[in-house]
């Protein structure tokens, strides 16, 4: 009887008031907006400190440029505030121009919401490359000449090996893409290099061809081994990617897989593609020297360099000594992985290759117990004033990233040791995985987005949305009157939920995103429809307004959770297999159809129960 009687006990509407107030705050940032800002940080532990803000308040002073703020906002970042965003890129090339190479200045976007707000954690969403502006590209990533040039690697490598064991075989040489024919004389010598090679090289699997005229070994690629080997090129890739765009000065850029070798890259805020085009594009690279121990570094240091040898410096700024003698380049490293050793110590498993490998297992030989420095060399895009105006110039930058002791002669594979934690080991790994491009990019689309264009897509999917909750809020209040007041609450409270949800999660709104939200509201007002149509029916069936109204819940609750449950089973298959653009519609999607569901169902019977439960009703407002 209390059921029919339509009363919610008083913790149900404890809850959705909660709901709702944590709804409110956590969509609120996204009325105050962003300011376009400039973060400044240091690099390799360089602190930004008060002289750094009085730097940079000199520089955009002269400049002309004026600014809304400028404060420390954490212990190692500067941000800068402006009024629009031409001062903002402006004053970025101006303020990277008057610091060294020492700090990282970065276009970004400061939330403008209140401090309160902010120590709560509410930020307002972030703006994807269709509403901001900016470049895109879709790079494909030529993977099977890298595996070409792995096989290849891996042959001349099981010819050394057979050497080494003093094994004779006949021939060897590659055969179709993942496969190395072996050719002997003897079965002897075929079963030896059997157990050998399969010990050996685990990501291959060998099987002996015997015949009257032939003895041979077939070694065939490991197909989970070449999916890893293919996944591993991409994932280098994006990495060298990143490293990259950040020359670009963008705080939040998206570079992610897409496919199989396919890899997007959006850089918000950036409209000169040709610059991030080149950046993308340029080189970087790795260099194995023997660190000079027979001289001081102190006197180098006061200007008596020795013959043969020059300063370098690890990233910590402490000096080192190196003999200018190249033992081994980047561009050899086929792949680098970490792992732990035999005494549970990280390490870096190193996979080398080419003409340079067989000096390098000599020097190493000739140096063990030596330390062998591995130095990061790459060119940096850097600007600096010339009469007040920023002139772009290219540098060179070379740093050393470890320095570990030799143990043993090193030749196709080897592993670096002396590393403090997994962590550096795994950075480390990257490091030397970033160093150059592990495969040729070649680009397929590039398309530039334009500021004016992103805010024209804001005020258009803002208006649509506005257009379509205008119309169902009028269609409702006229057709179910006081229901279809209840109604459009629910529908504003579930707008609220969506953006709330977005904001807490750090989600990117794009304009598919946005057509998600105009569809999501015509979704969710079609379950009120349901129900206000069912209570209605039962009306006229004869039955009492409450027991209607516990009737038109009920019997419409079933339909509602179907239809709502075959959009979602599209919407997360649209997540699973699409790109980004379709990816963005589905999330919006399926979180608009679940918080539907808690509007249109629990938070509009509330209120109905509140207005009409618990008392004897003659008459229902619910229109016709």
């Amino acid at each position: 009887m209390a059921s029919i009687q339509n009363k919610y006990p008083l913790w149900k509407y404890l809850l959705l008031i909660a709901l709702l107030i944590l709804g409110i705050i956590y969509a609120l940032p996204n009325l105050y907006g962003d300011d376009p800002a400039v973060q400044i940080s240091g690099n390799d532990g360089v602190v930004a400190s008060q002289q750094v803000i009085a730097k940079v308040t000199t520089t955009l002073k002269n400049a002309n440029l004026p600014y809304k703020s400028i404060k420390q906002d954490e212990p190692n970042l500067v941000l800068v505030r402006f009024y629009d965003t031409d001062t903002q890129l402006k004053a970025k090339d101006y303020v990277k121009a008057a610091l060294s190479d020492k700090y990282t200045v970065a276009l970004n976007l400061a939330s403008a919401s209140p401090k309160w707000l902010t120590a709560l954690g509410a930020e307002p969403m972030k703006l994807g490359l269709d509403l901001r502006g900016g470049v895109h590209f879709l790079l494909a990533v030529d993977v099977n000449s890298v595996i070409a040039k792995r096989e290849h690697a891996e042959t001349r490598s099981i010819a050394n090996e057979l050497r080494e064991q003093r094994i004779r075989y006949a021939g060897i040489k590659q055969q179709r893409q993942g496969t190395i024919l072996v050719k002997f004389r003897s079965e002897q010598n075929l079963d030896q290099a059997y157990k050998v090679l399969s010990r050996q090289f685990p990501d291959w699997q060998f099987s002996q061809l015997t015949n009257q005229d032939h003895l041979k070994l077939l070694a065939k690629i490991n197909p989970q081994a070449l999916q890893t080997m293919r996944q591993n090129v991409v994932d280098q890739t994006m990495t060298v990617l990143r490293n990259r765009v950040n020359e670009l000065g963008i705080a939040e850029p998206l570079v992610q897989q897409q496919g199989k070798d396919r890899i997007v890259v959006d850089l918000p805020g950036v409209q000169d593609a040709a610059q991030a085009s080149k950046i993308l594009g340029g080189t970087a690279t790795l260099e194995f020297r023997m660190v000079d121990a027979s001289h001081d570094v102190r006197t180098a240091l006061a200007g008596q360099v020795p013959i043969g040898t020059k300063i370098y410096h690890f990233k910590d700024g402490q000096p080192v000594l190196l003999k200018n003698r190249i033992l081994l380049k980047g561009s050899n490293i086929t792949s680098a992985t970490s792992s732990f050793g035999q005494n549970g110590l990280p390490v870096v498993n190193i996979s080398v290759s080419g003409n340079e490998v067989s000096y390098f297992n000599r020097a190493t030989r000739a140096n063990v117990g030596k330390r062998m420095a591995i130095v990061y060399v790459e060119v940096k895009n850097s600007s600096k004033l010339v009469d007040g105006k920023v002139v772009h110039i290219a540098k060179k930058i070379e740093r050393v990233i470890s320095a570990p002791v030799i143990q043993s002669a090193l030749g196709a594979n080897f592993q670096i040791t002396g590393i403090n934690n997994p962590r550096e080991a795994h950075n480390l790994a990257l490091l030397l995985r970033a160093g150059a491009l592990p495969a040729n990019i070649y680009p397929i689309a590039e398309s530039t987005v334009g500021p004016s264009l992103g805010k024209e897509n804001i005020r258009k999917g803002i208006i649509s949305v506005e257009i379509g909750f205008i119309a169902i809020v009028i269609f409702m209040m006229i057709y179910y009157r006081l229901f279809g007041l209840i109604a459009n609450l629910a529908l504003a409270a579930n707008l609220v939920f969506i953006v709330a949800i977005l904001s807490l999660f750090g989600a990117t709104l794009t304009l598919p995103g946005i057509a998600g939200i105009v569809l999501t509201v015509g979704m969710a007002v079609d379950a009120n429809v349901l129900i206000n149509e069912r209570i209605r029916e039962e009306l006229r069936l004869g039955m009492s307004p409450q027991a209607a109204i516990h009737a038109g819940y009920e019997r419409a609750f079933s339909t509602i959770v179907d239809a709502n449950v075959t959009t979602l089973i599209v919407a997360v298959v649209l997540f699973a297999l699409a790109s980004g653009p379709v990816k963005g519609f589905a999330i919006t999607l399926t979180i608009g159809l679940l918080t539907s569901m808690v509007t249109a169902i629990t938070g509009t019977r509330a209120v109905v129960n509140l207005i009409y439960g618990g008392r004897k009703v003659t008459k229902l407002s619910i229109g016709i």
